[in-house]
């Protein structure tokens, strides 16, 4: 079964500063039928203007991924890391028993654009933790997140992964899956048809269960960017 989720039909919270698009209930936007999914709790797409940004605040327990799709952020914690993350990286912060830090729009005169990716671990406590990589953008599936490091991936505390589809030179791509999980598809740029039978924009996404195969085909010459998510 696949259930999409339209970009136009998240929350919306502008804040002058800040531009966020809600994939799920978050801030001021609640709505008891978009909860979140699994273990995946929040997908924000921020835009943030020129040298502003989210201010030094804490968390714990939870395990937030960023990932840039335009310009950079100044990312600084409380666990000592100072780190710059460019567009096309993946950055992963664990917060464990607790971590504060701040996320700044790096730039003084260009917008920053970013996913802030929220997932519940399965194990509280613990010592925060941050790790940062760049993956590429080969067409086809890349392995991001995982929870063991497989393919020299992030390491992350959920039985999940977390895969890149590119589709640029290639038209389609098909994921065998299991059953026995849930998948999210976020759709980052292009647009792309799912299993023959969805369409799917910039900003949309889709929760998938019971189904034994992902097809994906790119419908435009236009480059296609997605996130995959498999979750427990």
């Amino acid at each position: 079964m696949i259930t999409l989720r339209k970009a136009k039909d998240r929350g919306h919270a502008n804040f002058g500063w800040l531009n966020s698009y809600h994939t799920f209930s978050f801030g001021h936007y609640y709505d008891p039928s978009h909860m979140g999914f699994s273990a995946l709790r929040v997908i924000n797409d921020d835009t943030v203007t020129p040298s502003m940004g989210f201010e030094a605040h804490g968390h714990k327990d939870m395990e937030i991924i960023s990932l840039v799709t335009q310009g950079t952020i100044a990312h600084r914690d409380s666990a000592g890391n100072t780190r710059e993350l460019p567009a096309g990286e993946y950055q992963l912060m664990s917060a464990g028993a607790g971590i504060v830090h701040s996320e700044f729009n790096a730039s003084n005169n260009e917008p920053l654009k970013f996913l802030q990716i929220w997932i519940q671990p399965n194990q509280k406590g613990g010592q925060p933790g941050y790790q940062q990589k760049p993956f590429g953008e080969q067409d086809g599936f890349t392995t991001i997140i995982t929870p063991d490091g497989q393919h020299d991936s992030l390491r992350i505390k959920q039985d999940m992964q977390l895969i890149q589809l590119v589709l640029d030179h290639d038209t389609e791509a098909t994921l065998e899956v299991s059953t026995e999980r849930r998948y999210y598809i976020h759709l980052i740029e292009g647009q792309l048809l799912l299993n023959d039978t969805d369409t799917l924009d910039s900003g949309d996404g889709a929760k998938i269960e019971n189904t034994p195969h992902l097809s994906f085909s790119k419908l435009s010459s236009a480059r296609v960017k997605a996130l995959i998510f498999d979750l427990p």
